[in-house]
């Protein structure tokens, strides 16, 4: 019942070029059902819920904060990724799925287009880092 919704709202977005909060709700419903949803006073939206991008890796659990036009930001709950690992924000401990020249968030995005596909790349880059030492993962240079 979530895809048809999820089809209805899309001929809206067409028109509007905007989400509001429930087109991600029901985005995120009808493409990654396993995430379940809450809402934090200021209005912003998280989303929790286990990813497994490829049967022999682990599944993780993710967390994402949603809050309008802000980009949102991702974290690895579990298993909680280690100390040093490439492409994480020292400062929040949220994942960099992009660079912010490369890619502009506002609230005509999806994340369940968006945000999870970088999310589930994140995690396939991270474990084969995890075995190699390697990043094969796409990077932007962060030269000022």
């Amino acid at each position: 019942m979530a895809s048809v919704h999820l089809g209805v709202i899309m001929a809206v977005y067409q028109k509007a070029k905007k989400y509001n909060p429930e087109i991600q709700v029901i985005a995120m419903r009808s493409r990654y059902p396993q995430f379940k949803h809450t809402r934090t006073k200021d209005g912003c939206i998280v989303f929790k819920g286990k990813l497994r991008v490829k049967p022999e890796l682990p599944e993780y659990e993710v967390k994402i904060l949603y809050c309008g036009d802000k980009s949102p930001k991702v974290y690895i709950l579990n298993p909680a990724p280690v100390e040093g690992a490439p492409h994480i924000y020292s400062n929040t401990k949220s994942l960099c799925l992009y660079h912010p020249d490369n890619f502009k968030w506002h609230g005509g995005k999806l994340i369940a287009e968006d945000i999870m596909g970088w999310t589930a790349g994140w995690i396939y880059f991270y474990e084969y880092w995890l075995q190699t030492g390697k990043w094969i993962g796409p990077e932007a240079s962060h030269n000022i």
